[in-house]
Parts: C-alpha cells; sequence; structure tokens
C-alpha cells in the first residue's frame, strides 16, 4: 500500500542517507531538498525514486561525493565550469550563484557548465534566479531517448529547460519541459506503479508505438510536436553539450547507470532585469500579462486557467498539509537504503501505518 509520509521527514531522511554516503551536509542536504520539492510540485517522477539513482552512482565512483567545480574561463560575463563529475544539483546551484552574481555586474551572463550530472528539475534553479532579480534560461543535455527524427534508434536526449521570471505578487513564472511527450521519469514512474501510459508518449525498442512502460524503457520517447521537439533537442545539445565542451549525443550516461561518467553539460543564462527596466515597472507588466491570461474565456470542462508554475506551487502548498505519498517501489527502495545506511525510514503519517 502507498506510504504517507511528512515533507520535513523526507528530507530529513534523504539527506542523512546521501551524507552516509559521503557528501558533506551541505551538500547533502540540497540533493535531498531537490527531490522533496519535485515531490510537493506533483512531479514524483522527479522526486524519491531518483534517490537510489544518485546513491548508487556515488557508491560505484561514477559521480564524486564532494563536487568541486572549478571556474576554467572567466571572461567577465561569461564563465566555463568545469564539474569534475561532482552531483549536478550541487554544481547547478553554484552556477546559479555566479550567474546572477555576474548578471548584476554586467546586466546579462552565461556560465557554460561542463562534466557535471543530471541535476533534477531545472525549475529548481531558474525560480532561485528570478528570486534574485533575474530572468533565467536554463538548458541542459541528456543521454539518448529519442530518434532523429525518420530514425529508429535513440540518438537525441530529452534535453530539458526552463525559463523563471520575477512574478510580482504572483512570486514567480516559470516554465520547465522536455522536448519528448513526456520526461522519461515519468515512465520510469509509470513502471514503478505498474500502470500502463498513455499513447503517444513512446515506442519500443522497434519504433512500434507503446502503452508499456517497461518496453518503453528500453524503446523510445517520442518527441513533442514532432520534427519541432526533434530539433530543438538537438540544438540544446549544441549549447549545453558541445558549446561547453562536455559530452553529447550518445556519450551522455544518464542517472539510473549506476557507473560511467555523466559528462552532462548546462548552460545558464542571466539577465539582471534592472539592466534593461525598472524592477518594479517590469513586475507591474508581468502581472498584466498574468491577469489578462488568466481572464481568458474557459473552454468547457475547464475551471480556471492557470499560468506556467501555478499549478506545482498550488500542489506545493497541499501537499505540505497532506504529506507526500510514495508508492510502493519507491518506498521498498527507500527501505534498501535505510538498511545499508542504518538511517531509520520516516514514519508514515496514516496512523494505522506505524508500528505498534
Amino acid at each position: 500500500m502507498p506510504h504517507t509520509v511528512g515533507a520535513a521527514d523526507l528530507l530529513g531522511f534523504a539527506a542523512a542517507t546521501t551524507e552516509a554516503h559521503g557528501v558533506p551536509p551541505a551538500d547533502a542536504r540540497l540533493l535531498a531538498d531537490t527531490l522533496v520539492t519535485a515531490e510537493l510540485w506533483g512531479h514524483p517522477s522527479h522526486g524519491m525514486l531518483r534517490l537510489p539513482w544518485y546513491l548508487r552512482r556515488i557508491e560505484s565512483g561514477a559521480t564524486a561525493a564532494v563536487a568541486a567545480p572549478e571556474i576554467v574561463s572567466d571572461n567577465g560575463a561569461v564563465l566555463v565550469v568545469d564539474g569534475h563529475d561532482g552531483l549536478g544539483q550541487v554544481i547547478t546551484d553554484r552556477a546559479v550563484g555566479w550567474g546572477v552574481e555576474r548578471a548584476r555586474r554586467h546586466g546579462i551572463s552565461a556560465v557554460a557548465v561542463r562534466d557535471s550530472g543530471h541535476f533534477g528539475t531545472a525549475a529548481y534553479y531558474t525560480r532561485k534566479a528570478a528570486e534574485r532579480g533575474c530572468v533565467a534560461l536554463l538548458v541542459t543535455n541528456a543521454s539518448p531517448a529519442m530518434a532523429p527524427w525518420g530514425g529508429r534508434e535513440k540518438r537525441v536526449g530529452t534535453n530539458p529547460w526552463s525559463i523563471a521570471a520575477p512574478g510580482g505578487r504572483h512570486g514567480t513564472v516559470v516554465m520547465d519541459i522536455a522536448n519528448t511527450a513526456v520526461a522519461r521519469g515519468k515512465i520510469y514512474y509509470a513502471r514503478e506503479r505498474g500502470v500502463p501510459i498513455p499513447e503517444g508518449w513512446a515506442a519500443d525498442a522497434d519504433g512500434v508505438p507503446t502503452t508499456d512502460p517497461r518496453r518503453a524503457v528500453e524503446g523510445l520517447i517520442l518527441p513533442m510536436a514532432g520534427h519541432k521537439g526533434y530539433a530543438i533537442s538537438f540544438m540544446f545539445d549544441v549549447l549545453a553539450g558541445v558549446l561547453t565542451g562536455s559530452a553529447f549525443g550518445s556519450a551522455v550516461v544518464g542517472p539510473y547507470h549506476p557507473s560511467g561518467r555523466s559528462g552532462v553539460g548546462h548552460l545558464l543564462i542571466c539577465i539582471d532585469v534592472r539592466s534593461m527596466a525598472d524592477p518594479a515597472l517590469f513586475e507591474a507588466r508581468v502581472e498584466a500579462l498574468i491577469g489578462e491570461t488568466k481572464s481568458t474565456p474557459t473552454a468547457p470542462g475547464t475551471a480556471e486557467i492557470l499560468v506556467p508554475g501555478e499549478p506545482e506551487v498550488r500542489t506545493a502548498e497541499r501537499l505540505r498539509t497532506e504529506g507526500i505519498t510514495l508508492v510502493d517501489d519507491t518506498w521498498a527502495s527507500l527501505a534498501h537504503i535505510a538498511e545499508a545506511t542504518a538511517v531509520p525510514l520516516p514514519l508514515p503519517l496514516n496512523s494505522q501505518e506505524l508500528p505498534a
């Protein structure tokens, strides 16, 4: 049966088990926070089911437990950072700090990151930049998931991207998408739940459309918007992989593989709003855009118009009270981690699940 736990308890568990693998406390808590935040946003595909993946890569030595990102080129507004195979979450969080600082100094900045690892949800980082007064664009590459348009072998990653901006009284407006019909993690999550995936998400290894998540994992994820999704992913590999000096194409290794250098690259661009507009006026204009958008008459069956980032905020508000529900397979994986690290599993909120 599903297990529902409090967000704070889940974060403490993830941080403690990560620290038990040699990750410094602050970095362990950051990794844990990215996972729990994904759960709170309603994206379990990027949540706790990934904790075993990251820990196995640390155990194998594929990921360095102690991240040591190094600035290898500094041109003022443009930095190139070598991640030295550290946790992608830690490296990208540092990149946000550098990117915002340089944007404040120069108006705009670009931070190119090479030899990093998978960082989870891109919006976690662009939101941070937006909260500090910047409009941020973050792109990353990923291991092959889709075939080039017209092909039948996976050679192109989902290569997600996010844009975030200050939203005035609405907080932050943010987009975070993969360029496939669905993020690969959602197929893994369907496999953990033992449920079929919708038609149009994936094809099997022979290129035949499938609703079986197990066959989809071994096969192809279909691009969003047909050839357009393929083209966007290809160009983002140019930005995140080729331009940064990191791995690209089939050389990128995904987080679900316990070994092998990841080689993931990221490109973060930050624009200091103050360099282009009065921040108060900018936020007022964004508020006007949001107001106009939300006032659109709704189609049948739609209760309300939402703007990018709003569903996640509402879901987080609800789940902080209700707790985060984990499916059996994810809970079993966490139980194995708890046994291996001697870190107790978080107690479920449901009283009948508590030990007698």
